[in-house]
């Protein structure tokens, strides 16, 4: 099996590269603006850690608490990221068989892998918007996650979930992207960013 055809490995991978980024971003950063809705850096890392401790929640088979919010995290991401990141992908090692199908809440039936391509997406998405905030480059990014990530928002990603921040939706309008643009670029269009605009830092 290859490391595209075994989404723990790319999510394991899309976790890696985070972890990464984390790594190079200082606490005196967590006011920085960022491409992600109106959170900045702080909120950003803060979001992120919350989404290891959901993900594993629901590797584990249980349904994670979606009335929950992140608390703001202020120190020590990176140790609090890479120890989160290892028990998401511990969880998912033991959930299992991936190759099949599962039923999905509201009686539909998805991919068992579903939930593992939707976490790799999100990390993939969050990588590219903490390398634009902290004004560093995204071409040396994994590939193979963005495509990955890329593949599974065009099939999963419906007109409905997208709107204003203001009226609650979690993703902005498709921005359209040159087919030839940089993977990441793409993958954030996708996801309502704009990569051509100007990046405050």
């Amino acid at each position: 099996m290859t490391a595209v055809d075994d989404p723990i490995e790319l999510l394991a991978r899309a976790l890696a590269q985070t972890a990464g980024l984390i790594d190079g971003t200082g606490v005196e950063l967590a006011g920085h603006p960022t491409p992600c809705r109106s959170w900045d850096v702080g909120d950003l890392v803060s979001h992120l850690l919350f989404d290891l401790r959901q993900f594993t929640v629901r590797a584990e088979g249980r349904q994670p608490d979606r009335s929950q919010s992140f608390e703001r995290v202020e120190e020590d991401w990176l140790h609090a990221f890479e120890a989160g990141a290892q028990r998401l992908v511990t969880a998912w090692r033991a959930a299992g068989d991936l190759t099949g199908t599962a039923p999905a809440p509201g009686g539909a039936i998805l991919p068992a892998r579903f939930p593992v391509d939707q976490q790799i997406a999100e990390f993939a998405v969050h990588a590219w918007d903490l390398a634009r905030a902290t004004g560093r480059s995204t071409a040396g990014l994994d590939h193979e996650v963005a495509l990955a990530a890329l593949d599974w928002a065009r099939g999963a990603l419906r007109p409905e979930y997208r709107g204003e921040e203001a009226e609650h939706h979690a993703f902005g309008p498709e921005v359209p992207a040159p087919a030839d643009a940089p993977v990441y670029d793409r993958l954030a269009a996708f996801f309502g960013r704009d990569p051509w605009a100007a990046v405050e830092v």
